[in-house]
C-alpha cells in the first residue's frame, strides 16, 4: 500500500508530539467539525489533552479490536449524543517524534460495541502508513 500524506496542524511545546491530518480526508473531517461550534470546541479540548500528554479515555483512547489495530485510536466527541469519532493512526517519525494522524471520520457511532462498518473503518486505518509534511513548506512550492 502506498504511503499517505499527512500535514502537521499543531505540535506540543517541546516538539516531540504532532497532531496531523490525513491530506486526502482533511476536507471531509474539517468541514464536519467546522459545521458546529460545539465540535470545534471539543476538538480543541482533545488536541490540548493529547499534546500536553494527559490521559482521558473518555475523549481519546486506543481502539484495540484486534492485534493489528494497536496503533489506532479514536477521538470521541459527545458520547451518548452525536457520538462522533475521528479515527487516528499513531506513528513514530524518525524514531523519536510521535505523530497522531486524524485519518477517518465516523459522523455517528451507532452501537456501543465495535462491529460492522465501524470495525471495517478501524481495520482500514490500521493499514495506513504516512509521511508527514509541514504545510508551510508544501504551500511555498505552489
Amino acid at each position: 500500500m502506498p504511503l499517505r500524506k499527512a500535514y502537521i496542524i499543531e505540535s506540543s511545546l517541546d516538539l516531540t508530539k504532532h497532531l496531523c491530518i490525513d491530506a486526502e480526508n482533511e476536507g471531509v473531517i474539517m468541514d464536519f467539525i467546522k459545521a458546529d461550534g460545539a465540535r470545534i470546541k471539543k476538538l480543541r479540548l482533545i488536541k490540548s489533552i493529547i499534546l500536553e500528554g494527559l490521559r482521558n479515555t473518555e475523549l481519546y483512547d486506543k481502539e484495540d479490536i484486534n492485534d493489528s489495530c494497536g496503533d489506532v485510536t479514536a477521538m470521541k466527541m459527545f458520547k451518548g449524543g452525536q457520538n462522533v469519532r475521528i479515527y487516528c493512526k499513531e506513528q513514530r517519525i524518525d524514531g523519536y517524534e510521535f505523530c497522531i494522524i486524524m485519518a477517518e471520520l465516523l459522523p455517528k457511532k451507532k452501537d456501543k460495541k465495535v462491529k460492522g462498518k465501524t470495525k471495517n473503518l478501524i481495520n482500514k486505518v490500521s493499514t495506513y502508513e504516512y509521511y508527514i509534511e509541514d504545510r508551510e513548506s508544501n504551500s511555498a512550492e505552489n
